[in-house]
């Protein structure tokens, strides 16, 4: 009994500031989606061009989705200097008038794939286990607690490794790309002030224990969303490489 007493104690104390920061590190380091194997290959230059074509298109329900995530998380906040930090998150993404945008790029993008922009922003092909994973995330965003909303996107402390290493496979294996790299380029200075806002704000507002664990929790899920979009590319573009009815199918561009 004195034992469970001390290990009751023990899971209810406050981490520390340097502990938190650990605890949420950890997390990427172990479930962040640059380990999958649907990167790993394109980082190995081993995607054919059909199946780079089919993660731009299905990434775009994603990416499309990004500023919408941050619009609920920005009409959850009571606090306007929060709301003026986070609205930048929504420019970069949407653009605003004359600076354009990161979708505005990933359309880029899939052009420089081979890809017609106005295919991509149908959206009428996306994989039905990317499309579940991503309006996953926008429930999370919606139901839970502003403070896991805002930790869930603690994603972008991992990202910038990955977009490096991303940007060089791109440019080395895939040189018909290069057209269309805006969008990472543009995130490698985007992505470090967001992730440092957000990582501030869970650091600031978790205040328990359980607040603190929720934050560690959310982030898990995020990871989990994202690795479950590559999962349904690599089954269906890779290994077996069986894409469902209404998806699409390289053979039919």
């Amino acid at each position: 009994m004195a034992f469970r007493a001390v290990e009751t104690q023990i899971e209810s104390r406050l981490l520390s500031v340097e502990e938190l920061r650990a605890r949420l590190r950890q997390v990427g380091e172990e479930r962040y989606h640059h380990r999958h194997p649907f990167h790993l290959l394109m980082h190995q230059g081993r995607l054919t061009r059909p199946q780079l074509q089919a993660w731009v298109l299905n990434r775009y329900y994603y990416q499309s989705r990004i500023p919408v995530k941050d619009a609920i998380i920005l009409s959850r906040s009571d606090d306007p200097n929060f709301r003026r930090a986070w609205r930048k998150r929504v420019l970069d993404h949407d653009g605003d008038n004359t600076p354009e945008g990161g979708i505005e790029r990933w359309l880029r993008l899939a052009e420089a794939a081979g890809l017609s922009r106005e295919r991509v922003m149908k959206c009428k092909e996306v994989l039905p286990g990317v499309r579940y994973a991503v309006d996953a995330y926008l429930e999370l965003v919606r139901t839970r607690s502003l403070l896991e909303a805002v930790a869930s996107s603690l994603t972008e402390l991992f990202s910038g490794d990955l977009i490096s290493l991303r940007i060089g496979a791109l440019r080395q294996f895939y040189p018909w790309l290069a057209g269309g790299l805006d969008y990472f380029e543009a995130r490698l200075h985007q992505a470090p002030a967001d992730a440092d806002f957000a990582l501030q704000y869970v650091v600031d507002h978790a205040r328990t224990r359980s607040e603190q664990e929720s934050a560690i929790q959310a982030l898990r899920q995020k990871c989990d969303i994202l690795w479950a979009q590559l999962d349904a590319l690599y089954y269906s573009y890779v290994e077996p490489a069986w894409p469902p009815p209404g998806a699409f199918h390289p053979e039919e561009h």
